[in-house]
């Protein structure tokens, strides 16, 4: 296969961030044409390495697959995947810490195995990973507009943990159904509750105790929203549209587990088409969700 031209290669990243980035690419159209190619090669990349983990290969490949992803992020220059092309020419563009996509891959790496977070320490360890470190990677594209890098790094960082807590909430059925808790287990023994799925693969709560925990857990994720909200005054009015839009709308998603735990008992919880919408108008209007 002949190497694509950084067009097509761009072409083909924002052809992936279309269709797979349901929530994200609300925020990403909001940025002007150069920053929107970057970060839809990096949101490229970085769902290439959650479709590995999350994929069906057996296990033996995912590891092969991931370790391709290191060595091909350590010669990016002799790569001619289009995903690969497009990235290389965004890091020659914009300061894009590659560094974090090794961090995703150790945190997709977690995964391809049982898994079971003892602690919430240990939780947000993993979230950063798998989260604090796309967040970092969207805050190069941004680029910030004063302050302290490390400091707007670490809202960054803080704002990417919130944002996969939701995901947790959200996906409990679902993870527990393919062997993987994330729910500190020290805190479900405190709050007694048993994760398990009844015969129709809805999550059990006999006694009420998961629901309460959401609640506990949204809340606390809900700190961690506060803390990542403080990077956008330092982003431009089209980034902060854009960060404010990607977050936004998992933040409302929190807001619905958070009313409602029972939601994520049975189903995915999702927006509508109409409500990511009005996330990102507001989000243009300078306006948080």
């Amino acid at each position: 296969m002949s190497r694509p031209t950084v067009e097509q290669a761009y072409a083909a990243c924002e052809e992936i961030t279309r269709t797979e980035a349901r929530n994200f690419h609300y925020g990403i159209r909001l940025l002007p044409a150069p920053k929107r190619n970057a970060l839809c090669a990096l949101y490229a990349l970085a769902r290439r390495i959650d479709d590995i983990g999350d994929g069906d290969l057996p296990l033996a490949e995912k590891e092969s697959a991931l370790a391709g992803v290191r060595k091909d992020l350590g010669r990016l220059d002799d790569v001619d995947d289009p995903v690969f092309v497009a990235v290389a020419d965004a890091a020659r563009r914009y300061p894009v810490p590659l560094g974090a996509f090794e961090e995703l891959v150790d945190g997709v790496q977690l995964d391809l195995s049982e898994v079971r977070i003892a602690d919430f320490d240990e939780l947000i360890t993993y979230c950063r990973y798998v989260a604090g470190s796309v967040g970092r990677l969207c805050l190069s594209i941004f680029g910030p507009t004063g302050g302290d890098l490390e400091t707007l790094s670490l809202y960054a960082d803080q704002l990417g943990i919130a944002l996969q807590q939701t995901n947790i909430l959200r996906d409990i059925r679902e993870d527990l159904g393919n062997g993987r808790v994330y729910l500190p287990a020290d805190e479900l023994d405190q709050f007694g509750v048993r994760l398990a799925l009844d015969e129709q693969g809805n999550l059990e709560d006999p006694q009420g105790r998961l629901a309460g925990y959401i609640r506990f857990a949204a809340a606390r994720a809900e700190d961690w929203y506060s803390l990542g909200w403080r990077l956008t005054p330092h982003l431009d009015w089209r980034s902060g549209a854009s960060c404010r839009a990607m977050a936004g709308i998992y933040h409302h998603l929190l807001a619905r587990i958070a009313a409602d735990p029972v939601l994520v008992y049975d189903r995915r919880v999702s927006l509508s088409v109409g409500q990511k919408a009005r996330v990102a108008l507001a989000s243009l209007a300078g306006l948080r969700s």
